[in-house]
């Protein structure tokens, strides 16, 4: 699945979110993934678990289903965000919305933080 495809399959997931895609001009794998990490960033303070989870599984289909470039993005852009995205939550939040990262993404995540403590 390509960067387009992927808009288009988010854009059926998460209705919730339809409106601000439509508003937005996507146009990389990087933007779109950006696009859902903010959107996610906003659900974690608004503890909208609901669309939060709808969010975070549509990432891990994306990450399974996706091109390299998808992948890539999701890579080194949500991953990479995590921890910024979950800095102000409690221990038991941020638990749980990590446990509902795919054993995939969750071990890129594990990958990456430990390859940056080199």
């Amino acid at each position: 699945m390509n960067y387009l495809q992927a808009t288009q399959e988010i854009t059926v997931a998460i209705p919730e979110i339809c409106d601000d895609l439509k508003q937005t001009t996507i146009q990389s794998p990087y933007e779109i993934i950006e696009f859902l990490t903010d959107k996610m960033k906003v659900m974690i303070r608004q503890n909208n678990t609901d669309c939060l989870f709808k969010c975070l599984q549509k990432m891990d289909d994306l990450y399974e289903q996706g091109d390299r470039m998808v992948k890539d993005a999701i890579e080194n852009s949500f991953i990479y965000s995590l921890d910024n995205c979950t800095a102000f939550c409690s221990k038991e939040y941020r638990d749980m919305i990590f446990s509902r990262l795919s054993p995939e993404l969750q071990k890129v995540y594990a990958r990456q933080i430990y390859s940056h403590s080199i």
